[in-house]
Order: C-alpha cells, then sequence, then structure tokens
C-alpha cells in the first residue's frame, strides 16, 4: 500500500514558521478536513500540518 503522508514516525523536519528543527512523534488523518496532522517530541501538546513542515534537504 502506497504511503500518502510525507512523514513518519521520528523524521526529523523543519517547522516553516520557525526553522526550528523537530522530530515526529505520532501522524493522525483528520478525515474532515483529508490531511494529516503530526504531533512533534519536543511539544506534544501541539499538532502541525504537512504544510506547516518540510524536509531537510
Amino acid at each position: 500500500m502506497k504511503r500518502r503522508n510525507k512523514f513518519e514516525q521520528n523524521d526529523v523536519v523543519i517547522l516553516v514558521d520557525t526553522g526550528e528543527k523537530v522530530t515526529i512523534n505520532k501522524t493522525c488523518y483528520v478525515a474532515k478536513m483529508k490531511k494529516y496532522t503530526y504531533t512533534i517530541k519536543e511539544n506534544p501538546k501541539m499538532f502541525y500540518f504537512e504544510e506547516e513542515m518540510k524536509e531537510i534537504l
């Protein structure tokens, strides 16, 4: 089965707004919005959408 989300657990990504490197803790699909959300290990109470993150090149 093909993966539809960009990131997986333990991936290190950059938050677009702050430029901070963070580690993904958990992924969740929100069916009503048709989007994936992610929580990060550094701040587990916040969640982010895929558009708010980018891969480290």
